[in-house]
């Protein structure tokens, strides 16, 4: 079972449409994938609604779900947006995380765990002990990413969710052809990240299909 929970299409920074996204995924062994194009407040209430209509339209091909990465949204107004995300269809909620590749506002961190509508925090960079704890108390899984860059701080995320009880997910954050991972290739990252076996199967099977499971068909 392959499960990837971050990826973009033509809606955002990807080459692929949803459609094509969908198919690739499924040809790698995919069991699920969440369309989580990047918004803020100037293209949610488009791009929601779209994602919503690729989900269905793809789901001949695999379980397809619609979803969102808010993306350098200011950390006060992150709670509000995903909570708007969610209203418009979003399953999955992303915060693009304080990552060390990209000069993220500070505290997005922190207002992405403290908030019950975020599901996921990307490529968090170097984030605290104390963020974790509150991901991990709010249920916000930590990623660790195959996406170059982005995954520098891979094995630093991997130490702080092991100390704060922060449950972790691999995913790919696909834009393009050849950016998403087949099972060998996740494990390949998860490993490298420095993830035990029971650590690997929670973080690419276990968590994930928990977060999605009443949306598989």
């Amino acid at each position: 079972m392959r499960i990837d929970l971050h990826t973009h299409t033509i809606f955002s920074d990807g080459d692929l449409t949803p459609s094509e996204l969908a198919y690739r995924a499924k040809e790698l062994g995919h069991t699920a994938v969440a369309l989580t194009d990047h918004v803020d407040i100037t293209n949610i209430d488009h791009v929601v609604p779209n994602i919503v209509k690729a989900a269905e339209l793809s789901s001949d091909y695999l379980t397809v779900i619609p979803g969102v990465e808010l993306t350098y949204v200011p950390p006060s107004k992150i709670d509000a947006m995903a909570k708007r995300a969610k209203a418009l269809g979003a399953e999955i909620v992303v915060v693009h995380g304080e990552t060390v590749a990209e000069p993220v506002p500070p505290k997005t961190n922190l207002k992405a765990v403290m908030s019950p509508n975020v599901d996921i925090l990307a490529h968090p960079g170097l984030i605290t002990y104390e963020e974790a704890k509150f991901a991990a108390g709010n249920n916000v899984a930590l990623e660790i990413t195959g996406r170059a860059f982005h995954n520098i701080t891979n094995g630093h995320v991997a130490n702080i969710a092991r100390m704060s009880g922060a449950k972790m997910v691999i995913n790919s954050d696909a834009h393009t052809i050849g950016n998403l991972m087949d099972e060998r290739m996740a494990m390949t990252v998860a490993m490298g990240a420095g993830l035990t076996e029971e650590e690997i199967r929670k973080a690419l099977n276990d968590t994930p299909y928990e977060m999605i499971k009443h949306l598989i068909k």
